[in-house]
């Protein structure tokens, strides 16, 4: 078992990381019957296409010898309804990291390949942006 999710009521569920115990709460977005008060499932699913972008380049950089250290994303989602799902998801990386322009592509196609990104339904408008500062 990879994670146990329970509902708290309101609109609001407790998630638990089996193996680390770690938790996180989502709630209903307020544009869907909800207070807003958290992530909602489909913000984890926008937030995770970045953060697994992020560690697999990450490997890839310790691999050669680049610290990416201070590299943060932003991301926006978009819903569309009927049905109601996610429709777009941007991703800006800021990569406040010195490395030469081939690093910086190997980089970048190692993020196009995270398994989120594959995972994620082709109906899905992905736009990902990479800013090296």
């Amino acid at each position: 078992m990879t994670s146990k999710v329970v509902c708290l009521g309101d609109l609001r569920t407790e998630c638990t990381h089996i193996k680390s115990g770690d938790t996180f709460i989502t709630d209903a977005p307020t544009d869907n019957n909800g207070k807003g008060l958290a992530f909602s499932p489909t913000d984890t699913i926008a937030t995770g296409l970045a953060s697994c972008m992020m560690t697999v380049m990450g490997i890839k950089a310790r691999d050669l010898g680049v610290d990416m250290t201070g590299t943060s994303s932003e991301v926006t989602k978009t819903m569309a309804s009927n049905p109601r799902r996610i429709s777009k998801i941007e991703v800006i990386m800021n990569l406040p990291v010195e490395t030469d322009e081939k690093t910086k592509k190997i980089l970048e196609n190692t993020g196009k390949t995270c398994p989120v990104l594959y995972s994620l339904h082709p109906d899905i408008e992905k736009t990902i942006t990479f800013k090296w500062m």
